[in-house]
């Protein structure tokens, strides 16, 4: 294992500046996070690749914001500019659960200790330094700012926000993944262009007055927004504004972005291209030392490196197009993947860690199998506006192979370091569980399950169904659950084959928009009928940037404009959270009485029928008429 000197990390202090021999920064990094010098944390990874353009960086992480603000000073003024992002969660998430209880824990600090970063933490950071040095630009970027680039829903303040462009006052906002745009506006600020020039950067965003012209570019056609004033007023067209946003941040080749804020006019810019292969396999292949600043010895663990240090992400992006997922909107639609031998890379790497012991927690990505897939006829892609290569159906233009995802599991499983690679981020089951036997050999689909059930998995293998209803699924832009079937039936198959006795893990949501108090029931009736107790619930979280977050604010949905039913207010989300326990007995007398309400017997009789022969009785020992159903998810 190398030794590593406290140079080999990006200094966080005057003293390790001076330890470089540096009198001052190019550019000062403010992060949430702590800092972990890892590719798998946003500060380290923006520090790296400004640091690989020759540039000087200092990194701040989780500075004080309560006290007198000595850690927004201590490094002085930068040459260029400020950096800031807060984190690899949006800080709102990381505080409070969905029923906005607060957190006592956060995995991005020493110890798992909450309490070391604000609620919205850029806005806070950017105003602390516009105050300290008005004169520096201020560049905000990662997950937080990346969500809030236009007019959003906060849930928090149950508020509809504008840009946090126009909040926080900094002066240029990168969206989505920052290498691309990143690299551009240093090339340009090394030629001594000033940032407040740099408005035609693609996948970024700024803030003009709304006397000044547009910034030129010929080669982009403008789309007008409804502005933030007007989605104030009118929630329809509010919704109306998401399916442009969405469709926009997925194209290959997309339309600016304009909408009047005020006396200030957004100007969005289209994203780069999906990065190529080498583009990515450099991000990867910065010289992280891979490990916690040493400055947290004493303070305690960091849960997040804890969980993913001995991991390898292969791949960015998502084609999903879920609903109640942020991660097209920020990650993009279209698949990055690293080359083997950047994977095979970082395999080394981990293997000469501290404390590794054989074991790679996971070899995964966004959606763990959809390393290489891409459009067979990339012209298609170019002109598709559709969220989701998967929904309603798989696209017929995707190519959805999985051989050289088992060719890596394959390599990885024979290094000789290596005694077990598990896959622990959720796959998409639906990608390899056609019935087309051609299209099943052609693709490799049975040996990827075959590889992954038999190598792969830890005793349990997360999936995510979500839901069971038809209905709610189409909301949530989710297969059948049929196809939770097909694969658990593959999944239990080859279990017995092997001799193994491992578990599938169904995660699912309530309250979802769309998800009626039955579908609930229903929910609750066909996972018991499979044998499931479920133990943790996720409420649906409205965070900026989904189709679920703008149905729920609006009551609209985006592409249809029609109305949707959601579950918005406390006594409602609790109701439907209720029925995943349907085992406790302090549940089962209102299970009986609400389901009676809905005219929905059948189901009660599911959920609270005594399991065995004989006469239909209930848990609660308490007997009704039973009327015949039929249940229309099933």
């Amino acid at each position: 294992m190398t030794d590593y000197k406290i140079t080999d990390w990006l200094p966080t202090t005057k003293k390790e500046v001076d330890q470089r021999g540096w009198d001052t920064c190019d550019v000062i990094l403010f992060s949430g996070d702590a800092y972990v010098d890892h590719p798998a944390f946003g500060s380290a990874a923006v520090g790296r690749i400004i640091e690989s353009a020759g540039l000087r960086v200092g990194l701040v992480p989780q500075p004080n914001w309560q006290d007198d603000l000595r850690d927004f000073r201590k490094l002085g003024q930068p040459r260029l500019f400020f950096a800031i992002s807060s984190g690899c969660m949006d800080p709102m998430v990381n505080h409070y659960t969905a029923a906005r209880r607060k957190r006592s824990t956060d995995a991005y600090s020493p110890g798992g200790k909450a309490g070391f970063r604000p609620d919205y933490t850029t806005i806070v950071y950017s105003q602390i330094l516009k105050d300290l040095f008005p004169d520096v630009p201020i560049i905000i970027g990662g997950i937080e700012a990346s969500l809030r680039r236009v007019t959003h829903y906060d849930y928090w303040s149950d508020t509809l926000k504008p840009t946090i462009l126009a909040d926080s006052g900094a002066d240029l906002l990168v969206y989505g993944m920052g290498e691309q745009p990143l690299r551009e506006i240093i090339r340009l600020m090394q030629r001594n262009v000033p940032l407040s020039s740099l408005k035609t950067i693609p996948q970024t965003a700024v803030l003009i007055d709304n006397d000044d012209p547009l910034p030129r570019n010929k080669n982009w056609e403008d789309l007008e927004l409804a502005s933030h004033e007007t989605c104030l007023k009118n929630k329809k067209k509010f919704a109306a504004n998401f399916k442009h946003i969405e469709q926009e941040s997925n194209k290959q080749f997309a339309r600016r972005l304009i909408q009047n804020v005020g006396a200030k006019t957004l100007v969005i810019n289209p994203p780069f291209q999906t990065m190529t292969e080498g583009e990515i396999d450099a991000s990867f292949d910065l010289p992280y030392t891979r490990l916690p600043h040493p400055r947290y010895k004493k303070r305690g663990a960091i849960p997040a490196f804890e969980m993913i240090k001995f991991s390898i992400n292969m791949h960015r992006g998502c084609f999903g197009g879920c609903s109640f997922c942020t991660i097209s909107a920020h990650q993009g639609k279209m698949i990055a993947s690293r080359s083997k031998e950047s994977i095979m890379k970082e395999v080394d790497q981990i293997t000469k860690m501290p404390g590794f012991k054989g074991y790679i927690s996971d070899l995964g990505g966004p959606s763990a199998n959809m390393y290489k897939m891409k459009g067979k006829d990339q012209s298609i892609c170019d002109r598709c506006v559709s969220p989701s290569c998967i929904h309603p159906t798989i696209c017929y233009n995707l190519d959805t192979s999985h051989k050289p995802l088992v060719e890596i599991y394959k390599s990885v499983r024979l290094h000789p370091d290596v005694k077990k690679a598990f896959v622990a981020s959720g796959i998409r089951y639906d990608l390899f569980t056609s019935e087309d036997e051609k299209e099943i050999k052609e693709n490799g689909f049975d040996e990827y399950v075959d590889e992954l059930v038999t190598h792969h998995v830890s005793g349990r293998l997360k999936v995510a169904p979500e839901h069971t209803s038809d209905d709610t699924l189409k909301v949530m832009r989710k297969p059948s659950f049929k196809h939770f079937y097909s694969f658990k039936k593959k999944f239990d198959k080859i279990n017995k084959k092997r001799g193994l006795n491992q578990q599938l893990i169904p995660y699912f949501i309530s309250s979802h928009p769309g998800c009626k108090l039955e579908d609930m029931a229903n929910l609750a009736a066909e996972t018991k009928d499979l044998g499931f107790e479920l133990e943790q619930v996720q409420d649906f979280t409205p965070t900026p940037m989904t189709v679920g977050t703008v149905i729920y604010y609006s009551g609209y949905h985006p592409y249809t404009l029609k109305k949707v039913y959601t579950a918005r207010s406390a006594k409602e989300k609790r109701a439907q959270s209720r029925f995943f326990f349907w085992y406790k007995r302090e549940n089962q007398g209102w299970i009986q009485r609400t389901l009676e309400k809905v005219d929905r017997l059948d189901l009660a009789e599911k959920l609270l029928r005594r399991k065995g022969k004989g006469k239909k009785t209930y848990l609660n020992k308490t007997k009704i008429e039973m009327k015949k159903v039929t249940d229309p998810h099933r």
